[in-house]
């Protein structure tokens, strides 16, 4: 059955299904044969898969209208060891764990209705795949499944957010092997390319040692993350719902040390903007966009400033709750910088506070040369920061005196010489991941 073959049966058929009750238990085990069902690849049949599958899916039929709204996640034996409650990973947001242990990506497929659209949810989290690979499915097959399921997320709710987290390392000894599960995961990243519902979460990088696979320390049996594992999964995705505004929701009350100035007002974009792309830059960026697989770069034709607005035009840099937040781009990759719309002569110095969700990359321009400001230990090149706090607020302090930056985080110095010019803009820049930004300030230095 080719692809599009299967989007029709799911887009057409599936979503008809009536929505399930408990008095309907019977219906809500696994279909005997293959045949007639969404998607591709393997449905696990084993007695013990059989039980579990029945036994959950009965218990979430008479948790419908309790799990209406919630945050659901979607997933395997990965996701079900969350527990219920996950661990109070995320406060009093509302969220559903619908995971069941062993299940592959098709498996998912078929009980997407009753366990997920059914509970008509404000945003859906997927880590799926794994367990495709141990029962020989092919990387096609998996992300084929998972395309089916994204789409038909779409089509009950269009501007819905889906969060889909990369298929975490595991071991060969584990018929998981790094090359299979880099292959899933770039043909996900490929297929959701330019979706601007869909937040592509970095877990495979988060997780994976110098070959590719788990490390024991958080995945003892090199397939189930444990405590640390968890906490780490937890600190990625946190970010991720602030900004959806799910969590952290209350104003910054945070007020600058004497002498300092704010450079954003926690509310809007007021004092930041786009500058026109230079000629130069132009023609370079004009010459790599007749590439279809070129890092997406905008062309700007003036400036443009945000004054009052709580959005850039085209919704990548965002003002929320205190924070000045660089938004995951949907391509995957997406260069571009917000500046300030005055200049700083003379000596200063500048303090912010940045968190990165896994991999992510930004970068601060100083006048205009870029300070690189990354997820540090992962995505370098300050690799051996012993203060970083990954997925937490991390401190730099640029102090500028004459044409010489010093700059630390957390206090470590990253650039003890960082050159600069006689004047220019404070920038932000975005390129993979979201970044955010606050208590931007500025000291003028006597």
């Amino acid at each position: 059955m080719t692809r599009s073959l299967l989007l029709l049966t799911l887009l057409f058929s599936t979503p008809s299904l009536p929505a399930v009750h408990a008095d309907d238990a019977p219906k809500l085990g696994i279909p005997e044969k293959d045949d007639g069902l969404p998607g591709a690849g393997p449905i696990r049949r084993y007695d013990w898969f059989r039980n579990l599958w029945l036994k959950r899916r009965t218990t979430w039929a008479e948790r419908v209208e309790q799990d209406q709204n919630a945050v659901v996640f979607l997933g395997d034996s990965i996701t079900q060891g969350w527990g219920d409650d996950f661990k109070k990973s995320f406060g009093d947001m509302k969220v559903a764990n619908r995971g069941i242990s062993g299940d592959t990506t098709r498996g998912m497929l078929v009980r997407l209705t009753q366990d997920v659209l059914d509970l008509n949810p404000k945003a859906v989290v997927i880590l799926a795949g794994t367990n495709d690979l141990e029962e020989k499915a092919t990387p096609e097959q998996i992300v084929g499944n998972l395309e089916l399921i994204v789409a038909a997320l779409e089509k009950h709710d269009p501007e819905m957010p889906i969060v889909l987290c990369k298929v975490m390392p595991s071991s060969a000894s584990k018929r998981r092997p790094a090359e299979a599960i880099k292959k899933i995961n770039d043909l996900l990243a490929k297929a959701v390319k330019g979706k601007k519902n869909v937040v592509v979460l970095e877990t495979w990088v988060l997780f994976a040692d110098e070959k590719g696979d788990a490390k024991k320390a958080e995945f003892p049996d090199l397939l189930h993350p444990n405590a640390a594992g968890y906490a780490k999964w937890a600190a990625g995705l946190r970010p991720v719902f602030a900004t959806l505004g799910y969590l952290e929701t209350e104003p910054d009350d945070w007020k600058p040390e004497p002498g300092f100035e704010l450079l954003f007002n926690g509310e809007d974009l007021t004092g930041w903007g786009y500058r026109k792309t230079p000629d130069a830059t132009r023609q370079r960026l004009e010459k790599r966009a007749k590439n279809p697989n070129a890092i997406a770069w905008p062309i700007w034709d003036e400036d443009v400033a945000f004054d009052g607005k709580k959005e850039s035009v085209d919704g990548r840099y965002v003002a929320k709750h205190g924070r000045l937040i660089v938004t995951t781009p949907a391509e995957g990759r997406r260069i571009q910088q917000i500046w300030t719309t005055r200049e700083f002569p003379g000596d200063f110095v500048l303090k912010l506070e940045f968190r990165a969700t896994p991999y992510a990359d930004s970068g601060i321009f100083v006048r205009q040369p870029q300070l690189q400001c990354r997820d540090y230990p992962l995505a370098g090149p300050y690799t051996d920061l012993e203060k970083y706090r990954p997925q937490d607020w991390n401190e730099v302090v640029v102090t500028v005196k004459g044409n010489v930056a010093h700059c630390t985080c957390n206090g470590e110095v990253l650039e003890a010489e960082f050159k600069v010019p006689d004047t220019g803009p404070i920038g932000l820049e975005g390129d993979r991941g979201q970044m955010e930004y606050r208590r931007i300030r500025v000291k003028t230095l006597d």
